[in-house]
């Protein structure tokens, strides 16, 4: 089982994007402040739950992009590419 654990870690951070999206979500935008979710150990609760919303991937991108609610837009903030890959992270750790 053990072994099992250490190739699932191991693919999931082979993909660089997965990787650069749990960096953007957790250490420049900061979104587990507001957001739970589980895989990036993220409780906050002042936005949705994120582990139960299960949001599209174009929900993840207008939301990020543009602000909804009390949160920011993102755009000019972060690059297209941090956009991409946070989105990707979010969906991809959700929607399993």
């Amino acid at each position: 089982m053990i072994v099992l654990f250490i190739c699932k870690t191991n693919l999931t951070f082979a993909d660089p994007k997965l990787k650069l999206g749990l960096e953007v979500y957790n250490d420049k935008a900061q979104c587990g402040v507001c957001h739970t979710l589980k895989a990036a150990n993220s409780t906050g609760d002042i936005g949705p739950n994120l582990d139960q919303l299960k949001p599209s991937m174009a929900k993840i991108l207008y939301a990020v992009k543009n602000g909804i609610g009390v949160m920011q837009s993102w755009e000019g903030v972060l690059t297209e590419e941090e956009i991409e890959a946070v989105a990707y992270y979010v969906f991809n750790t959700t929607n399993k």
